[in-house]
């Protein structure tokens, strides 16, 4: 291929579809090289399909907060394109976001493909090329140079002044991400952190979990433990199911889980009522009881638990009869069924797999990044962006919103 190009992209996901497109508004030449035979395969199938665009937390010193350690590196580049910039971006292309629950922001459609339609249009504009179905073989590179001196695939060479990797991390290998973009920058000369589930459920081998498959359960506050000692507590979505536990609340603790489990056992506790004491509790318990005196306690479980509870209660054995009549329950019974409202053990085996993963951690670290331009430090016609970086972060729209600006601020060649 003796063409050459001002900028190829490697990769037509959200990080990518940005940056070609974002190039070819400034004038430049661009290639997308994706190796799926659509753009935004992994774009199509995030937020449950109705894609969550960003987080509208729109102070970006707040935003930045949930990066931890990295924050320090993405003040420039969020200078250059923030979450306001992102939803005029949309709302430009006549597809307007509206902002729900933890400020996670989606399509007014609900539709995951509006913003894949979107952005493709984006990427599909005047000075931009896409080939499809051709994956990238090698990435050739000239250390003393500092330079990226072409791509090869099974078509045959592609030559640019440029270069953008944006093949995303290693989850939902499904849609392509399958680490291929870590062989080739680590084969040239980057660091390369090891990549690992980091927004991810957890595995339980607890039967009453797996026997809650599919219930799912808002404010509740679960504690983690390692060898018996508190860790952490988060309060939020509990989703159960047939291998453990998932949920919003779940995926943002999956890091931290992680690296408790490398420390020794880790259990968890689950507080149903974490705004009740165990005083206020047992006494709407006992009030409960003597408005059903003649009931049976399998019959007034579910009148004692959150909906969807009642049978996990029961699993328990608390009262082993369960057709005792709830006026025969004894106080220290009824002490530990508050107790165990409080404090529903639940024993961690782990962590799911990439396959499960929401969102994988791995990649490029920043030190290695000239996060005001996104150039590599290694190589002068080299940027990186979106999920090729080694950046920890927690679902609800902070890994697009980081796609987005990392992608827009690449795409300016700077």
């Amino acid at each position: 291929m003796k063409e050459k190009y001002d900028l190829i992209v490697i990769g037509g996901g959200a990080s990518g579809m940005m940056a070609a497109g974002a190039a070819a508004e400034n004038g430049k030449k661009v290639l997308i090289l994706e190796k799926n035979p659509r753009l935004g395969e992994k774009l199509s199938i995030t937020g449950g399909g109705r894609c969550n665009v960003t987080n509208a937390t729109f102070d970006v010193r707040e935003f930045l907060k949930k990066f931890g350690d990295s924050a320090k590196f993405l003040f420039s580049p969020f200078s250059q394109f923030n979450i306001q910039d992102t939803f005029d971006f949309f709302e430009k292309r006549n597809l307007p976001l509206v902002v729900e629950a933890r400020n996670r922001a989606f399509p007014k459609t609900q539709k995951a493909s509006d913003v894949v339609k979107v952005m493709k249009k984006y990427a599909s504009g005047k000075n931009i090329n896409i080939s499809t179905g051709n994956p990238v073989i090698k990435v050739v590179a000239d250390k003393e140079q500092r330079n990226i001196k072409y791509i090869e695939t099974r078509i045959g060479k592609y030559y640019a002044d440029n270069f953008i990797i944006a093949t995303g991390g290693s989850s939902h290998q499904e849609t392509g991400s399958t680490g291929d973009g870590f062989k080739w920058l680590k084969k040239i000369g980057h660091t390369v952190k090891e990549s690992s589930p980091n927004i991810v459920p957890l595995k339980a081998s607890d039967k009453w979990v797996k026997d809650l498959s599919g219930t799912s359960l808002s404010f509740m506050k679960i504690t983690f433990f390692v060898n018996g000692k508190k860790s952490f507590s988060k309060v939020g979505k509990i989703l159960f199911t047939h291998f453990g536990l998932s949920g919003p609340l779940i995926l943002n603790s999956a890091h931290k889980v992680r690296d408790l489990l490398h420390e020794g056992s880790v259990t968890a506790k689950i507080d149903c009522y974490p705004d009740t004491d165990h005083g206020s509790l047992e006494k709407n318990i006992l009030k409960t009881f003597d408005n059903n005196k003649n009931k049976s306690f399998k019959n007034i479980a579910k009148e004692i638990t959150p909906p969807g509870l009642e049978n996990a209660l029961i699993e328990f054995h608390i009262v082993d009869d369960v057709n005792t009549k709830v006026n025969s329950v004894t106080k220290e019974e009824r002490k530990e069924i508050v107790q165990l409202l409080k404090a529903m053990p639940i024993n961690i085996e782990g962590l799911m797999g990439m396959d499960r993963a929401v969102i994988s951690d791995g990649g490029i670290p920043l030190s290695e990044v000239d996060t005001r331009t996104m150039k590599s430090k290694l190589y002068d016609n080299l940027y990186l962006t979106g999920d090729i970086l080694h950046i920890n972060r927690p679902s609800g729209g902070y890994s697009l919103q980081l796609c987005w600006t990392t992608g827009y601020v690449a795409g300016q060649l700077g």
